[in-house]
């Protein structure tokens, strides 16, 4: 097969599904994962694909553009659990928390494991899941109802009445983009409703959010950048968002990424 017949295939999977591993398509393809990578690398020059870990997702180009969860969740895998990991430590015992729906926000309910006497608000059926799966007997886990978005978070007038009516220690939020005169976004209207209604509920709004969500806008603006007294992201943000931010939010955790390829490609 040539080169080019490779790329149309690994295009049309990509576009297809959401997200396409490199070790599928090896399979698929039957090339050396050298081959893929270099298909990758081409298709990602000509903003066909966007490159991630372990493989490719669709270039989201508008600001109401939403891709799926499962297409989500292959991305900076490594960013989002370090990202977490240094979230979960602000959560202490005998709390009360808010989740929003969204990848990383699953990722930091995984180090919640240990954490006793916790009580934990979200919207999404995802991070209730990973919630009890330890299975504590001194937990408490509240999932509110709503619609169900792409990305599998549950908003709308539902959503929004339940948290409108709670006081929760701390609010971990999730967001599509953040930029400096925008804040922190999403592409869904009825989700910014929703990610509002839960920030106002919130004593303290942790922000969790990878560097390359940096200068991406959706079509809503959920916070502004110094509505969230803290803001969890990656080494891998540009110096000059890291002005901005330093100077914008309340505080601003930098959390390092072992074994980060150039690339970010495993």
């Amino acid at each position: 097969m040539l080169a080019r017949q490779r790329q149309a295939v690994i295009l049309d999977e990509v576009r297809r599904t959401g997200a396409a591993r490199v070790s599928d398509l090896v399979g698929r393809l039957g090339v050396s994962d050298m081959t893929v990578r270099r298909d990758l690398d081409v298709l990602a020059a000509r903003g066909l694909v966007e490159k991630v870990y372990g493989g490719a997702t669709p270039v989201v180009g508008c600001g109401t553009d939403e891709p799926g969860f499962e297409a989500k969740s292959a991305r900076r895998l490594p960013e989002k659990e370090a990202i977490a990991a240094r979230a979960a430590g602000l959560v202490r015992s005998g709390t009360a928390i808010g989740l929003s729906a969204g990848t990383t926000t699953r990722a930091l309910a995984r180090f919640l494991d240990d954490v006793p006497d916790l009580t934990a608000v979200t919207n999404s059926t995802r991070v209730a899941d990973v919630l009890q799966r330890s299975g504590r007997t001194d937990r408490t886990v509240v999932l509110t109802g709503g619609v169900r978005t792409p990305s599998d978070a549950l908003v709308g007038p539902v959503a929004v009445r339940a948290l409108r009516s709670l006081h929760l220690d701390l609010v971990f939020l999730g967001v599509h983009g953040m930029a400096e005169r925008a804040g922190f976004t999403t592409p869904d209207l009825d989700e910014s409703e929703t990610d509002r209604a839960l920030l106002d509920a919130a004593g303290r709004v942790v922000v969790v959010a990878d560097h390359t969500k940096w200068g991406t806008v959706g079509i809503s603006t959920i916070a502004n950048l110094d509505e969230a007294d803290v803001l969890v992201t990656d080494e891998g943000l540009p110096d000059q968002a890291r002005a901005v931010l330093g100077d914008q939010v309340g505080e601003l955790v930098l959390a390092p990424v072992p074994g980060r390829g150039e690339d970010g490609l495993a």
